[in-house]
């Protein structure tokens, strides 16, 4: 009773804060500009897709030490985690599943080609200068994986004049941290570097048991640690004035710990690795052209330890490359209208400790192509604007693929402006869908859906709200059928509310975030029309942050209702409610200290079943921060 009291709580102080807005001033700057839903420059306040900024001095006030943390309860996102920092975690977007998520960093795409995820508890916060995130398919720009979402991470990088920066921290768990770096930035170049490390011993991840065969499988009562050891660099310089060279390299290298067995391993060392270079060419005001090149790589060496006897013994091995490269040029017709198009080439590879076979005939499989081109139109009739624009990806293993999204606004008086959006978008199946030893099924096809959303929002001179509701329907999702094998057997429909908003009132910064969603299981059979697993249908988030002179305070409220840990929806999980507070103190206009208590109120709570997570934290650092 005190959850769904706590959460109902939130829900209704978040929905308040909402109308607030209209009366707000400097609550975000919307001249900022976003370039994911669009692959163009774009206002933040004229992006037709529902689509949300995190900006580097978000990231530092909210004093968030995972992104996770950072992500959790904004617009339409739902995350489940496996034992606390550093274990892994994924992303439900708009209640599509956690793989249904393109994620980019610095133009890249990132994830691994065998189990189609990114590694969102291995990028570290403190490398990050700022997140996009746009609602909705994107699969007509971007191709595979976009259906709920497409999240572009920007690494740090230079800036004008000289800057650097130092943290030192610590907290509960034996949580040690630092990280600090430098950027440089000329008349016609820049350059920046940061290093982080993080470190902490860890919750007891599982309290599964061996003995009831549940949860993790095993019964290991330990704290279950986990490193993080991250270095970025970035680089650019203008050859002249129409011709700019930018490089980024961004290495994370992790160590996790977690409850399993000698057959899944109990420790690992993961890499994520990206690299990445553009040129731009603009030759003319009207014109520019773009080519961009990078490799992103997900590496995972697991073990087993065994306390009893020594050294650990290796278990397997999944080594993932992902090389891209792509052309794009962008053509203006007056200052109304803008056609783009271009082509993406990309080829995962897969070096790993376990063969993976093409079962259909026979022959191992390391590696595959995929093709994609695509053109968009943007333009806008007086207080209309319209976004169109059309993909095919061609690719070895299900051939051709034709994606759609066709995108209207309207603005009228009071700065209200009303959009609707219709895209498809598509999933192609992994390595482990398509060639795992004895459960891979080589016939399958990509997951395919039809996304529709409808947007009502207001803009003031520094405030705004915005409210969107949306229908989505998902046909093959891929799920084991009755001889345990990957096939295209499942559907669902998704339908959604979203409501966002962030004001300043009286001194107070304050960003609200309202979700739900709907997403039922429209397969045929015994469980038509539950809940997809592992989704709280309602979740809330409230930021408020004040300065007093030299000191600022700040709150963070996070609610989700329950959710269900099977598709039988026979397995139960309570929803929950936490609150954060922190509090900044400016020693000089240079160094600042920093405090911080997470989940104060100490609430037991899981996302999914038997995994436990973190009760009250603490945490204290030491920043120092400096400009020429």
């Amino acid at each position: 009773m005190y959850i769904r009291h706590s959460l109902s709580l939130l829900t209704t102080a978040v929905a308040l804060a909402l109308p607030f807005a209209a009366h707000a001033q400097n609550a975000t700057d919307l001249d900022e500009v976003v370039v994911t839903g669009t692959r163009t420059d774009v206002a933040l306040q004229d992006s037709l897709a529902p689509t949300q900024l995190i900006t580097r001095e978000e990231i530092e006030r909210s004093q968030s030490r995972s992104l996770v943390d950072l992500l959790k309860g904004r617009a339409g996102i739902g995350f489940t985690n496996q034992g606390g920092q550093g274990k892994l975690s994924s992303l439900n977007i708009r209640g599509t599943e956690s793989d249904h998520v393109l994620v980019l960093v610095d133009g890249i795409r990132i994830g691994s080609a065998t189990a189609g995820l990114a590694s969102f508890q291995d990028l570290p916060v403190d490398q990050i200068e700022r997140i996009e995130i746009v609602r909705g398919p994107r699969s007509s720009l971007y191709g595979s994986e976009a259906i709920g979402a497409v999240i572009q991470i920007f690494t740090r990088r230079g800036s004008q004049g000289l800057s650097r920066e130092l943290r030192i921290g610590g907290g509960s768990h034996n949580l040690r941290e630092a990280s600090g770096g430098f950027a440089y930035g000329g008349e016609r170049g820049w350059i920046g570097a940061n290093a982080a490390y993080q470190e902490t011993d860890g919750i007891n991840a599982c309290r599964g048991s061996g003995t009831l065969f549940q949860g993790c499988f095993t019964d290991e009562p330990d704290d279950d640690g986990y490193r993080n050891v991250s270095l970025n660099v970035r680089a650019g310089y203008r050859l002249t004035d129409a011709l700019t060279l930018e490089g980024h390299a961004l290495n994370a290298d992790a160590f996790n710990e977690f409850d399993g067995s000698i057959y899944g391993g109990n420790e690992a060392d993961n890499v994520q690795q990206v690299l990445g270079s553009k040129l731009t060419w603009k030759p003319s005001a009207a014109t520019t052209l773009t080519a961009q090149v990078g490799r992103a790589s997900d590496k995972s060496h697991n073990y087993y330890n065994d306390a009893s006897s020594s050294p650990s013994a290796d278990i397997s091995t999944f080594d993932t490359r992902r090389d891209t490269a792509s052309l794009q040029g962008d053509f203006a017709f007056g200052e109304q209208h803008l056609l783009s198009a271009g082509a993406d080439w990309q080829r995962d590879e897969v070096t790993s400790s376990v063969d993976f076979i093409n079962d259909t005939v026979g022959v191992p499989v390391d590696s595959r192509d995929n093709t994609g081109v695509f053109i968009e139109y943007q333009g806008r009739f007086g207080a209309q604007q319209v976004q169109a624009s059309v993909r095919n990806d061609d690719n070895d293993q299900f051939g051709n693929h034709v994606t759609g999204n066709l995108g209207w606004g309207l603005g009228f008086g009071g700065g209200f402006k009303l959009t609707v959006n219709a895209g498809t978008g598509f999933k192609a199946p992994t390595f482990n869908d398509l060639y795992y030893p004895f459960s891979g099924n080589a016939l399958l096809e990509p997951e395919r859906s039809k996304t529709l959303d409808i947007g009502l929002s207001q803009y003031g001179d520094a405030w705004n709200w915005g409210v969107n509701v949306y229908e989505t329907r998902i046909e093959d999702l891929i799920a084991l059928d009755s001889n345990w094998l990957p096939a295209n057997t499942d559907e669902a429909r998704i339908r959604g509310l979203e409501l966002t908003g962030a004001v300043t009132l009286a001194g107070f910064d304050i960003a609200a975030q309202v979700s739900h969603t709907d997403p039922r299981n429209h397969t045929a059979g015994a469980n038509y029309d539950n809940l997809l697993a592992r989704r709280a249908r309602n979740t809330a988030r409230l930021d408020v942050d004040r300065a007093f002179g030299d000191f600022r305070i700040g709150v963070t409220g996070y609610g989700a209702s329950h959710r269900y840990d099977n598709a039988a929806n026979s397995v139960r999980l309570a929803g929950y409610g936490t609150l954060d507070l922190r509090l900044e103190y400016a020693i000089t206009d240079e160094w600042s200290l920093q405090a911080r208590a997470s989940n104060v109120f100490d609430r037991e709570y899981e996302t999914i079943a038997w995994y436990n997570q973190p009760g009250r934290e603490y945490g204290l650092s030491l920043r120092y921060s400096a400009r020429d």
